[in-house]
């Protein structure tokens, strides 16, 4: 029997891969997975740990979506601030930030400082996660763009696998406090790899002088960046009230299900990682918002932790490619990479981060858990029917 290959296409393959994983492209992963792992082991426990304070569901969807609306403010800045200064000291400001308003949650208790707290958190996302992602997106060649952000969007996959399990892991055997120790002293990592970064100088100030209108945003991605808008506000709500809810069920640790969410990214992420260069970035998205939307009605029957485990593994397995793929679309229908429009995207993604919680935590104080999440269905059903016949078809006439 005769095997066909094609010629050249493990060698480039590999040569792919040496190439995407450079020095900068490593620390600026780990950058971000520090980063990210403090943030995220907030997820099950930053709820709980509210309504120990005495908080309302209300003032739990403020607090948690203020993160959200801080991050969607100052994405803009940075988006315009990354025209003027390099990627790396961007970072470190971020990563700083992060430190202190971790410092800060071991010491205050009440509302509103505890919402100023979650401000800052937003302000180093959206600094640090812009900063980084328009970095490695300089550095990585724009042939292999959709395989080398897969492989860098591993680095919230890893801190979602590991820090919401161990973060209730904390509280559950320790205090709140050793919680927010080890948060701040995961972000003094950050720092540090941020620092080690090579300083980069191919920033264009000239250029920023000369375009004000992009200096904080790209008005081109907005189109396609509604879908990202839409599918943040549901995970927003999701990661918002998901926990109360499986508490509420009799789960103790309800981190087993964003772990198995981050379980199916990595495998998505390592496993399908060509796929988001290899094929069209339509179809991918089309296959992978029906999944959202199953997910959200599954959650409403669901009250077992294998129940959740088996939705978080769907969940993650549409995540592993949508986002990629999303962004990658984005950007090519913007038909720009530039700071700015990485910034917008996020920004964008933020402000749905920032309202499904606060929308969803106001209408759960009229109805239930179940019926929550039968409305965040609905929210993902008209983002496949907006993406299937509005975007796609004006990107069409766009290129005709």
């Amino acid at each position: 029997m005769i095997t066909l290959t094609m010629p050249g296409v493990e060698t480039d393959s590999k040569y792919t891969i040496k190439n995407l994983l450079t020095r900068d492209f490593i620390f600026a992963f780990l950058a971000l997975f520090s980063f990210l792992a403090a943030i995220y082991a907030l997820f099950p426990t930053l709820p709980v740990y509210l309504v120990k304070l005495g908080f309302s569901v209300r003032e739990i969807g403020i607090v948690v979506g203020v993160y959200g609306a801080s991050s969607l403010a100052f994405r803009f800045v940075v988006g315009g601030a990354l025209l003027r200064y390099p990627e790396k000291n961007i970072m470190i400001v971020g990563s700083l930030l992060a430190l202190t308003s971790f410092l800060a949650s071991v010491v205050f208790r009440s509302f509103w400082p505890f919402f100023v707290i979650r401000f800052l958190q937003g302000v180093a996302l959206a600094t640090l996660d812009t900063a980084a992602l328009a970095f490695v997106i300089k550095i990585m060649p724009q042939a292999h763009r959709g395989q080398g952000m897969g492989y860098f969007l591993l680095a919230p996959t890893f801190a979602l696998a590991v820090t919401p399990a161990l973060g209730m892991f904390l509280v559950n055997h320790y205090s709140f406090t050793i919680l927010f120790l080890a948060c701040a002293g995961v972000c003094l990592c950050a720092f540090l790899f941020s620092w080690w970064l090579k300083k980069d100088e191919t920033f264009s100030p000239e250029a920023a002088g000369t375009t004000q209108r992009r200096l904080f945003f790209e008005p081109k991605i907005i189109v396609p960046a509604m879908m990202n808008f839409m599918q943040s506000f549901v995970w927003g709500a999701l990661s918002a009230f998901f926990p109360l809810y499986a508490v509420k069920c009799g789960v103790l640790n309800p981190g087993y299900f964003f772990t198995a969410i981050a379980v199916m990214l990595l495998v998505g992420r390592i496993a399908g990682g060509r796929i988001l260069d290899l094929y069209n970035k339509d179809r991918i998205i089309l296959s992978v918002l029906p999944i959202y939307m199953f997910v959200a009605i599954a959650l409403s029957f669901s009250r077992s932790l294998p129940m959740f485990i088996f939705v978080g593994l769907l969940w993650g397995t549409g995540s592993a490619f949508f986002y990629p793929a999303s962004i990658s679309y984005a950007l090519e229908y913007a038909d720009s990479s530039s700071g700015a429009a990485v910034g917008t995207v996020r920004a964008i993604m933020d402000l749905g981060l920032s309202l499904g919680p606060i929308m969803m935590g106001t209408l759960i104080s009229l109805i239930d858990y179940r019926a929550m999440f039968l409305c965040l269905a609905f929210i993902c059903l008209v983002n496949l029917v907006y993406f299937h016949f509005y975007v796609r078809k004006r990107r069409v006439t766009k290129t005709v």
